[in-house]
């Protein structure tokens, strides 16, 4: 959705360029036409039915954070669109961008101008007037002239230079405006990604301390097995090295959460003693969808930014070749000025104080070095580079989707198999220790199912977290999400 500034700017940008190819001549440089971009009748499915379990075609919702059903990760993306300093950063170049359409605009209409003017004035005695007024003494005498008048000048542009210059600034207008939304996305995607990650980490961490609780029950109750003859000291030893072990993951998890906390809040424009205070609180991971609706293919060039602005920057590129060939034509100008100009102030409202001139002013550039053909051929190269760098991001955006489906789905069947590990790892330890205090296997064998029942855990919890950042990486991959609200301009 254009911003409603930009929407009417552009309105009358077409008014003004039309009105003026009407009173003008031609529009030297080719006319663009979007290219024609091949698109797949489907995204690339891994899966042997050839329909993807997890995945719609249905429409994506621009708020697709909120399939997460997470209201505090709701909340963190609202914060971040009026908050985050590249998203303001944007906004300023749009504008930026804007003016400066604006600026290119105004060579379409005749400028006017008001000037008014007094000065005290002598002739030099010593110049040739002053000496022909050697005669005629009150010639050499100080004297006021008092003006006032209008001036206006108006560029033909006969070969469209102006139009052309007009076409290009407006094109990079809607350029911007695609980079701004492609920000906007960027930031809502890192949002929930760290979100996310942050969530996952607490997972991880809790589950570490937890097992650290029954580690510590474990050399408990070995050094009492110990004291009562039933095992040896290297059990004990074992048991508080295990332990230990658990223990020293504890730190990194920390400044791992710690981290991702403050780098939510650079997002959010916020030092951490203004975060919500539900962020620093742990949480569970955010749950995906069972689906995920994720568009047809033959929509995804125009829903992804990138992609807009590439063709933006394709169509500023294709102008500016008018522009550079326009250049070596004739530029004919018209001006005109009328002005009341007398000696004394009371007589300029009289007619005979009246002074005027108009006509055309012809330029034609006869030698500029070789500058005139240098920026043709710079133009139609920036417009080659632009038209290669469309074709790459129509590549990439394809190519982007196609990955982050298969990865998403994947992670799905990884979930389901770490999820029949964490069972069966349980079901494992909770044997391994009804035996060892049997006397049937040595604490060895309870160790090693204690390590791979925590592992087990973590990488549950970590797979978990990964499916919810591979959702969102399809969701940013997918354009899905800028259409939301902007930030003031």
């Amino acid at each position: 959705m254009i911003s409603i500034r930009l929407r009417r700017f552009l309105a009358g940008s077409a008014l003004s360029l039309g009105l003026a190819a009407a009173l003008s001549g031609c529009m030297l440089g080719p006319n663009f036409h979007s290219p024609r971009a091949a698109t797949p009748t489907a995204f690339l499915n891994d899966s042997p039915s050839g329909s993807a379990p997890y995945v719609s075609g249905d429409a994506i919702d621009p708020q697709w954070w909120t399939s997460f059903n997470d209201p505090l990760l709701t909340k963190l993306e609202a914060m971040a669109v009026q908050q985050n300093f590249d998203l303001q950063i944007a906004t300023q170049r749009l504008i930026e961008a804007e003016a400066q359409a604006q600026i290119e605009g105004a060579q379409l209409y005749p400028n006017l101008n008001a000037n008014a003017s007094y000065s005290r004035n002598r002739i030099s005695g010593d110049s040739p007037t002053g000496q022909f007024g050697a005669a005629f003494p009150e010639v050499l005498q100080p004297y006021n002239l008092y003006q006032y008048g209008l001036q206006t000048m108006f560029d033909l542009d006969l070969w469209g230079k102006n139009k052309r210059a007009v076409e290009a600034a407006v094109a990079a207008a809607r350029a911007s405006d695609e980079a701004r939304r492609a920000a906007l996305l960027n930031v809502e995607a890192q949002i929930a990604s760290n979100y996310i990650q942050l969530r996952g980490t607490e997972a991880v961490l809790s589950i570490t301390q937890k097992n650290l609780q029954y580690a510590n029950q474990l050399v408990q109750l070995t050094a009492e097995r110990q004291q009562a003859g039933l095992t040896t000291s290297l059990d004990v030893a074992n048991a508080r090295a295990t332990a230990a072990q658990i223990s020293s993951q504890i730190p990194t998890l920390i400044a791992q959460r710690d981290a991702l906390i403050n780098q939510i809040g650079l997002l959010l424009g916020q030092t951490p003693d203004g975060l919500p205070q539900e962020l620093v609180e742990a949480a569970p991971v955010p749950l995906t969808p069972p689906v995920v609706p994720v568009g047809l293919p033959s929509t995804l060039l125009t829903r992804r930014p990138d992609v807009r602005e590439a063709l933006d920057n394709l169509h500023s590129a294709t102008a500016e070749i008018g522009v550079a060939k326009a250049a070596f034509f004739p530029d004919v100008t018209l001006t005109g000025s009328v002005s009341f100009q007398a000696l004394q102030g009371d007589m300029l409202d009289k007619w005979k104080a009246v002074t005027y001139g108009f006509g055309p002013n012809l330029t034609l550039p006869l030698f500029e070095g070789g500058q005139l053909r240098g920026q043709l051929k710079l133009n139609e190269a920036k417009q080659q580079e632009s038209a290669i760098s469309y074709a790459k991001t129509v590549v990439t955006a394809f190519t982007q989707v196609n990955t982050a489906l298969v990865t998403y789905e994947q992670e799905h069947a990884t979930q389901d198999a770490l999820t029949a590990d964490v069972q069966q790892s349980q079901i494992a330890l909770g044997l391994a220790e009804e035996q060892y205090k049997e006397g049937l296997v040595d604490y060895l064998t309870v160790l090693n199912t204690q390590q791979t029942y925590l592992a087990a855990q973590q990488n549950q919890a970590v797979s978990l977290q990964k499916l919810g950042t591979d959702l969102v990486t399809l969701y940013q991959a997918l354009g899905g999400g800028w259409e939301g609200a902007y930030p003031a301009k």
